[in-house]
């Protein structure tokens, strides 16, 4: 395992800068030519794009030539039709028809926080679609409106005897955010165990933390259970809900008004003087200033959005593939 890998989301080395702007031109056009219809092109690309200005690059720009490969070949619907299955006063469920995940995860979480708005809570559960992205796309949007939220994904399973225990809880990502005043937002986003297996210390954890290992495979189940299950997916492989596309995710969102507990303003406030005494603490080794998750990818975007998205050679060439697939060309020389 190189340190690129284990460095998961660092700003990379070697790294040239490309404005946003042009970045998101770029994905939407590569989008297109892969057979999506505009509007959804350009919603990937500012979604994608979206992500790199926060640093999650993992799941930012470099992800288009896998997306556009897969629309183009028809393992991924290239026109769904994303549509509500079921709903109730606090809750909705999308199907997404076999597309990406990115559109009914982002349509049914704007149908959740209108429903939110008049109720206080709703929750969202999405099946029969492919990759939603990065969780925290979904758990950000509520936080305009005074929100909070909690966001994950399951995927379909194919356990075999003999597999290591953490197996179903592998890519199962989880999302959850607390809105702020002035400061950058509470969002912490990542995959438990995936994030544990990058280490290059991950054969020495079982000995050292087997503690922390067992509750990360823990999220990872609730992941599968309330992501998954709870949604169609069967807990073994072989019956998901529709097989003529590669649709095996499924997502969940639950979103719930500050409000029903605290006045907002009073809220952020406090939340704002805790986000200042918490950068008064020591930071961790090797890190010049303390932070939290949330504070440093908003750190990341005002100073990406100024000069440039830093984009590595490995992020280069995923892009520069993409755009020699489908014939458009990279924003830079």
């Amino acid at each position: 395992m190189n340190e690129s890998t284990y460095k998961l989301n660092f700003p990379p080395e070697n790294a040239i800068r490309v404005p946003y702007a042009e970045m998101q031109k770029f994905v939407a056009a590569v989008a297109k030519a892969s057979g999506l219809v505009e509007d959804r092109a350009e919603l990937i690309a500012e979604l994608l794009t979206g992500n790199d200005l926060r640093g999650v690059f993992s799941h930012g720009t470099r992800q288009i030539e896998r997306y556009a490969r897969n629309i183009r070949s028809g393992t991924v619907n290239p026109d769904p039709k994303v549509d509500v299955l079921r709903e109730g006063p606090t809750s909705v469920v999308m199907d997404g028809d076999g597309g990406l995940g990115y559109f009914p995860m982002y349509e049914g979480t704007k149908l959740a926080i209108e429903k939110a708005k008049q109720l206080g809570v709703a929750v969202l559960q999405t099946r029969n679609h492919g990759h939603i992205g990065a969780a925290g796309i979904y758990s950000r949007m509520p936080l305009k409106h005074d929100m909070a939220a909690f966001v994950t994904a399951g995927s379909l399973l194919d356990l075999q005897p003999g597999q290591p225990v953490y197996t179903p809880a592998i890519g199962s990502p989880v999302s959850i955010s607390a809105p702020t005043g002035d400061e950058p937002p509470i969002v912490v986003d990542f995959a438990p165990v995936y994030d544990l297996r990058i280490s290059p210390q991950w054969p020495n954890l079982a000995d050292w933390i087997p503690g922390t290992i067992y509750r990360c495979i823990g999220l990872g189940m609730i992941a599968q259970s309330w992501g998954g299950i709870m949604a169609g997916n069967p807990a073994t492989g072989g019956r998901s809900i529709k097989r003529r596309f590669s649709a095996g995710q499924c997502g969940f969102a639950f979103i719930f008004q500050v409000s029903l507990f605290i006045d907002p303003a009073e809220y952020k406030k406090e939340m704002d003087l805790l986000v200042a005494k918490l950068r008064e603490l020591a930071p961790l080794d090797g890190f010049k200033s303390a932070s939290y998750a949330g504070g440093i990818e908003g750190e990341r975007e005002r100073e990406f959005r100024a000069i440039g998205i830093p984009v590595g050679p490995d992020h280069r060439s995923d892009l520069e593939t993409a755009g020699h697939e489908f014939g458009i060309d990279v924003p830079w020389d």
